[in-house]
């Protein structure tokens, strides 16, 4: 593994395999179900883990094994695990770690399907599940209990970007000896490295920025050696949501650029966000790298950059918003974000649809608001989609009064 602290070097170098056999420079896909055993005793000390070696891919894999080192030692932790989607990788984390009659608490704002996930299924088998807004750390103390074992948020949350004091949320689960959490997946590990402000296990949905171009679906787990060995044993390997080599070979392939990516997602995100900040259809937008932003305060101390996601609210209704999003030209309407191309998607009837009406509004994603994830394209151009995109909106009568 490299031993450079820098992430750029990280990205290209760290768990890296030495093909001894041939001298590949890229990263040699282990497209393989099962390893073959030198003779039945060798597959046997494998088995009863006497002996290091690989069994089967879902127990294991070199391709992916070298993801999971170089994902590691660019979050700043010791092992990771490589899970088959962004929501394995939620699932296992909490599986793993919890049982019935525990208690999680959890940002009030998270990804439709990890809400749903705490929320329909970790309560049917018999987990507690406490939502609160984490903007004040104090809702978090307060909503502790004798049984709470771990903490769980976004931050930026998705899709308001609102950004939360990791620092602060780190101490208070570190006094409660609670397991602190953190889906990372908006900042990367270029913007915000989680485990610096106390979390115990970070998270990634890798389809998006870690991979970048859009053609992979797939999650990463970050945590100690113990921890990760614990989620491979347990939640991983029972249920099966491991990632696939070929998966992970691509992932490697797009990391290599992600430093210099995010400084252009980041870049043209700040373009877009100051000018539909002064556009008079535009109600508000949600973007921490503008200085009016609530979420500018961390810029600097828990992030790097404000990243690629912007969120903003029309001077219009549902059906307003549907007609400004089929407008756009260079951005594709679609759910996701972190690829090469920008995207547009609705998130109260789309990412966000497993919230009912009155919890999204509790949550602060309003019918109107929009989302986009700003590509690599070149920032003039797809300000100017937006532009004549904008000019068609009709305002609401709200609004227009």
């Amino acid at each position: 593994m490299s031993s450079s602290k820098h992430i750029e070097t990280q990205a290209i170098h760290a768990g890296r395999i030495n093909d001894e056999q041939f001298g590949s420079l890229a990263t040699p896909l282990y497209q393989t179900s099962t390893f073959i055993f030198d003779d039945a005793q060798q597959g046997a000390a494998r088995f009863q883990g006497e002996q290091s070696g690989y069994i089967y891919s879902r127990l294991g894999n070199p391709t992916t094994r070298q993801l999971e080192q170089r994902v590691a030692a660019m979050e700043g932790m010791e092992d990771a695990a490589a899970t088959a989607t962004g929501m394995a990788a939620v699932s296992a984390s909490l599986l793993a770690n919890l049982q019935s009659g525990d208690h999680l608490i959890a940002s009030k704002a998270v990804y439709g399907c990890s809400y749903a996930l705490m929320s329909h299924m970790l309560t049917k088998f018999g987990i507690e599940v406490t939502f609160v807004d984490m903007e004040n750390p104090e809702n978090i103390v307060t909503a502790f209990k004798p049984n709470t074992k771990a903490v769980f948020l976004e931050s930026p949350i998705n899709p308001n970007l609102v950004v939360l004091d990791l620092n602060t949320i780190g101490k208070i689960c570190q006094q409660h000896n609670t397991l602190f959490i953190v889906d990372n997946t908006f900042c990367t590990p270029v913007l915000q490295k989680p485990a610096e402000f106390g979390a115990d296990i970070v998270i990634h949905s890798a389809t998006k920025y870690l991979n970048g171009h859009g053609d992979v679906v797939a999650g990463i787990i970050c945590s100690t050696q113990e921890m990760i060995a614990h989620i491979k044993t347990t939640a991983l390997k029972d249920i099966g949501a491991t990632m696939s080599p070929h998966d992970a070979w691509l992932i490697i392939r797009g990391l290599k650029t992600l430093p210099i990516r995010m400084e252009r997602h980041c870049d043209n995100a700040m373009k877009i966000a100051t000018y539909l900040s002064q556009h008079e259809k535009i109600a508000h937008v949600y973007y921490p790298g503008l200085a009016n932003d609530k979420g500018n305060q961390y810029i600097g101390k828990q992030m790097k950059a404000a990243g690629g996601v912007i969120a903003f609210e029309l001077k219009t209704d549902i059906e307003g918003g549907a007609a400004f999003i089929n407008r756009t030209a260079l951005f594709s309407i679609a759910v996701s974000l972190g690829d090469a191309e920008s995207l547009i998607q609705h998130p109260a009837s789309m990412t966000h649809s497993p919230y009912e009406a009155n919890e999204r509004l509790e949550a602060g994603i309003s019918d109107s608001l929009i989302r986009i994830s700003c590509g690599l394209e070149h920032a003039d151009d797809l300000i100017a989609d937006l532009e004549q995109a904008l000019a068609g909106v009709h305002l609401s009568q709200n609004w227009a009064a």
